[in-house]
């Protein structure tokens, strides 16, 4: 197994997570989520995001609303729905779990 490999499938296991919580802080363009991405090492390219982007709409956890643009073509902002807040409170919970229980794992003693 590459390691390379297995970091890409760990990111991968977060990012709609990553990208639920990055839109609940308020309206947010997919640039915007790009840039927090990378800047947070998390790195994705706009062909995996907006598959994904549509994916969670389609379940009914974000809306989208155009905003005019004074250079260039309208954007689409993303916002979480009320099903998206819900499900997002699941997540931190289920995160908040599994980061404690990795913690504990990683930070045991050595058997002997």
């Amino acid at each position: 197994m590459d390691i390379e490999n297995a970091k890409v499938q760990m990111r991968k296991g977060i990012l709609e997570f990553c990208i639920l919580k990055i839109i609940s802080q308020g309206e947010v363009y997919a640039s915007t989520m790009l840039s927090e991405l990378t800047s947070a090492k998390i790195m994705v390219v706009e062909g995996t995001l907006y598959p994904l982007l549509t994916r969670l709409k389609n379940a009914g956890f974000l809306d989208y609303r155009w905003v005019e643009s004074a250079s260039g073509p309208p954007r689409k902002y993303y916002l979480l729905t009320e099903k998206g807040q819900e499900f997002l409170a699941e997540m931190s919970s289920t995160w908040d779990e599994l980061q404690a229980s990795v913690n504990q794992i990683s930070n045991a003693s050595p058997q002997a």
